[in-house]
């Protein structure tokens, strides 16, 4: 007998390990209404079209939202999205209020995420949020204390190398098992930010409500190469490659060092070695119509056991892992090394190891793991809480790297140590009226550190 969408909801906040029928795709995949769970796409820009184009698989897009109403038109009338049915929203807390919506999908600008995630929360959704998830060391805690609030919703990164098995996961396998003896240093090579401008100010585009898409952000003027794919070269909105794509390679390097419990972490950050496209004074540029982000940096974050990861923008993208047996490198087209070309570790990758790193679950597409998570319960292979311990090297390489000097982080506390200014960096001031719901976690007498 097919389940209905509402039997889906009652049941995947409660869910047993095992499911009371055999998983599979179909489930939710299939042409009948009442087995597909109801979707809400905020932000269907580029990655958000083929992210919603993805969730379609598993459930109904009834909902598309973004602040570029061109945007919203193009997924509502999007023959695998909204199927020129979907409802069309500019404000994504109409999206948030229907009863209907069991799952968002948000693939907003970077500094949106953390406010638009904990509000669906609140509002008992399902979320699958795009990387990377912060904006600040605040925001890490701030989100983890919302989900662990909300311990029935779950909650994917869109952190996708996670789920590439025979690439990163075979990595992290080789690190976890000891085949490179201990490790000595890691190299998360992310490449720099673009240089460009000066840029022109000029009017926003009429289907842009440019007020709304700054959000918690300082109000500036306009300018093309600020908005959409572009804010990502902007400090006020992102944090340039150190999380665009160290979102990605600092997490596996920290999986696979097991660094990614809470109260782990680097003891120091260097940013000596790190250079910017425009001229910066306290930490802050003093150009405002040029990309800020860093173009060119070495990083260097040293952990308590003597292991140092360096975040670079120099040599080639990927994550180099060295230890006193063996090297390995591995980015999204290969696996190299001594011990791959000799196969040092044949026959021991097995579906076993798999499902340890998968937390259970089998392996399966990274959208997939969600759906399943939410059908059976447990964790998604890309968690919150182990992707706020990377982001918060991200950030804290940022920090060291616009103030030009090394900074100490307590990761137990979590806290900048020994600087005051650097300290400050910590959090940033929300717009009056784009604040981020402060949620205390359970068991805990106090919220997480606010601005």
């Amino acid at each position: 007998m097919p389940t209905s969408r509402r039997q889906f909801l009652a049941t995947s906040a409660a869910a047993a390990a095992v499911p009371y029928f055999a998983w599979n795709q179909k489930a939710f995949a299939n042409d009948e209404k009442n087995d597909r769970p109801n979707i809400g796409c905020i932000g269907v820009g580029s990655m958000g079209t083929g992210d919603a184009r993805g969730h379609a698989h598993f459930g109904d897009v009834v909902a598309v939202c973004d602040v570029d109403m061109g945007h919203a038109r193009r997924a509502k009338n999007d023959d695998n999205i909204g199927k020129g049915k979907a409802d069309m929203y500019e404000d994504y807390r109409k999206v948030l209020d229907r009863d209907d919506i069991d799952v968002v999908s948000i693939v907003t600008p970077d500094h949106w995420h953390v406010k638009i995630a904990i509000e669906a929360l609140q509002a008992g959704k399902h979320v699958f949020c795009q990387k990377p998830l912060t904006l600040t060391l605040e925001e890490n805690q701030l989100i983890r204390n919302a989900c662990k609030k909300y311990p029935d919703l779950v909650f994917t990164v869109g952190t996708q190398q996670r789920s590439q098995k025979d690439l990163f996961l075979r990595a992290v396998n080789m690190v976890q098992k000891g085949l490179l003896g201990d490790i000595t240093k890691v190299t998360a090579g992310i490449n720099g930010s673009p240089t460009g401008g000066p840029f022109k100010a000029v009017v926003p585009p009429a289907d842009l409500d440019w007020y709304m898409w700054l959000g918690q952000a300082p109000l500036t003027d306009y300018m093309e190469k600020r908005c959409h794919y572009e804010f990502r070269w902007w400090y006020e909105y992102s944090g340039g490659k150190f999380t665009d794509w160290g979102a990605h390679h600092v997490d596996i390097a920290t999986w696979a060092l097991d660094q990614q419990g809470e109260g782990k972490g680097p003891v120091e950050v260097d940013g000596t070695d790190a250079n910017h496209p425009v001229p910066f004074e306290n930490g802050y540029p003093t150009v405002d119509n040029k990309y800020n982000t860093s173009h060119d940096f070495d990083v260097v974050c040293k952990y308590d056991n003597g292991t140092v990861l360096h975040v670079t923008s120099r040599g080639e993208n990927g994550i180099l892992f060295e230890g006193t047996k063996g090297r390995i490198f591995v980015n999204r087209g290969k696996i190299t090394g001594k011990p791959i070309e000799e196969k040092w570790d044949e026959g021991e990758f097995t579906t076993a190891d798999v499902e340890k790193l998968y937390k259970g679950k089998p392996y399966e597409g990274h959208k997939s793991n969600f759906y399943r998570c939410i059908r059976e319960g447990g964790q998604p292979v890309s968690d919150v809480f182990s992707h706020v311990q990377a982001m918060n090297i991200c950030h804290l390489s940022s920090v060291a790297s616009r103030l030009n000097r090394k900074i100490n982080w307590d990761p137990k506390a979590e806290q900048i140590t020994g600087d005051d200014q650097a300290a400050t960096f910590f959090a940033r001031r929300q717009r009056p009226g784009f604040e981020i719901p402060r949620i205390e976690a359970p068991g805990e007498g106090q919220t997480a550190q606010a601005s």
